[in-house]
């Protein structure tokens, strides 16, 4: 057998040393961020912990049991909750967390990472996006600075902060896995960040940040069906947090923008008939309600709405989503396709008067994102989320509920009145791309 020279071994076992090395480093951490060798990001997180909280609550919830002779009985249970929260104003107190995180609650308690805790008040909160703002009486507080959200890359390095399990603080890592997470039918209006950094129970409402410590989005959720991490979890864009948060302070809700139209998907089968190519993705417009935006605007039925501000529509649901992330006022280019040519106009959307989640409508609707027409001719049914009661009734996107158990529905406070008896089905008239429909949904 031959044998190399001891010098060649010792040259070959260095080269591999050194390629060992650095394989390792880079399956972890990146070896630099703007030019500077990275050994740890301990400074970052000393910095940027003090801004992450433990929330804890407490509080009541109405529960249902069903009699074999048909008497439910009512009676409250107490509840207790856990998740994390980050502080957006370190002068005034205001921390965002999600909806959920604080739902039911009587009492919410906050307790910093130096051990001090504090009764909050909730400033105000918005469950179809599962954002919510609360505050403390606090000093000597730390904030987060904010990340531009049109900055974020697929691939880019993220570190998640919260308090899983109800532990203390703890700090995972990982890399943006996608972007623009949406149809889920998690909350009604999506819009996620997904990540492969390790997110569990009592993390919701954490920091997602980058390696410059800047925030990049409260996580909110998992991927699993343990309920523990699967490498699969979610957060909500800061951009996104940071506006539904100001809306949440200033007005103590969210008004949502609407542009007045019921839409349908487009469908290659479509194609031949719009004189449009089969490769084209939008939203088919199907009515244009009266002295909506849209009709101010010029838009018309079977116009084909494929961009907002310059970007794509994906889905009738992206569409749903984008125009209800925006603030009521707020102008927007809309590209669409009527005749078969590429037309855009600039819209200024108006405010969504009354949207809900429907928990305090009925559980038979339990999934519907809901908001009344501007001419008062019915409910719209915006968005159903997948594998929920409403879903499971028949009850689709754009759908607009007439009657329900004849009587007529024009308002929100008409649809909680039909529905005020608690009974667990319902008949509804509904209005389906032009077409009355009876649904019993239950």
């Amino acid at each position: 057998m031959k044998r190399f020279p001891v010098w060649l071994q010792r040259l070959v076992f260095a080269l591999l040393s050194v390629f060992a090395i650095n394989t390792q480093a880079s399956a972890a951490l990146p070896l630099s961020e703007n030019g500077e060798v990275v050994y740890s990001i301990a400074p970052m997180l000393k910095k940027v912990t003090p801004a992450v909280v433990h929330i804890a609550t407490s509080g009541t919830q109405v529960v249902r049991q069903r009699s074999i002779f048909n008497r439910d009985r009512l009676y409250q249970q107490p509840t207790q909750g856990l998740g994390s929260g980050v502080i957006l104003d370190a002068e005034k107190g205001i921390v965002v967390t999600n909806s959920h995180v604080i739902a039911d609650a009587d009492q919410i308690t906050v307790t910093l990472k130096d051990g001090r805790k504090f009764d909050a008040k909730v400033l105000g909160e918005d469950p179809d996006a599962d954002v919510a703002v609360i505050q403390i009486d606090a000093t000597n507080l730390t904030s987060i600075p904010l990340a531009n959200s049109e900055d974020v890359m697929v691939g880019d390095f993220v570190v998640a902060i919260g308090t899983p399990f109800g532990l203390e603080q703890t700090v995972t890592s990982g890399i943006v896995s996608a972007l623009g997470r949406s149809g889920l039918g998690i909350v009604g209006y999506e819009n996620f960040i997904q990540t492969d950094a390790s997110i569990n129970p009592g993390n919701s409402g954490g920091a997602l940040v980058n390696l410059k410590g800047e925030l990049v989005g409260i996580n909110t959720a998992i991927l699993g069906a343990s309920g523990g991490n699967v490498g699969i979890g979610f957060a909500i864009p800061v951009s996104m947090a940071k506006s539904l948060s100001e809306q949440l302070i200033e007005f103590g809700e969210v008004r949502r923008g609407m542009l007045g139209v019921n839409i349908a998907p487009f469908t290659p089968e479509y194609a031949e008939y719009f004189n449009v190519p089969e490769s084209l993705v939008g939203a088919i417009i199907t009515n244009v309600n009266e002295q909506s935006p849209a009709d101010k605007a010029g838009l018309q039925r079977e116009d084909i709405i494929v961009a907002i501000n310059d970007r794509a529509v994906k889905s009738t649901k992206d569409l749903v989503n984008r125009i209800g992330l925006l603030k009521a006022d707020e102008t927007i280019k809309v590209d669409y396709f009527r005749q078969g040519k590429r037309n855009s106009k600039m819209v200024t959307i108006a405010n969504l008067s009354k949207v809900t989640s429907n928990r305090n409508l009925s559980n038979i609707l339990n999934g519907a994102l809901l908001s009344e027409r501007s001419n008062g001719g019915g409910i719209v049914v915006e968005n159903v989320a997948a594998d929920s009661a409403a879903e499971r009734s028949g009850l689709h996107a754009g759908d607009i509920i007439l009657i329900v158990d004849q009587q007529r529905i024009s308002t929100i406070e008409d649809l909680k009145a039909a529905l005020s008896t608690g009974a667990s089905r319902a008949v509804m008239t509904i209005d389906r791309r032009g077409f009355a429909i009876n649904l019993m949904v239950q």
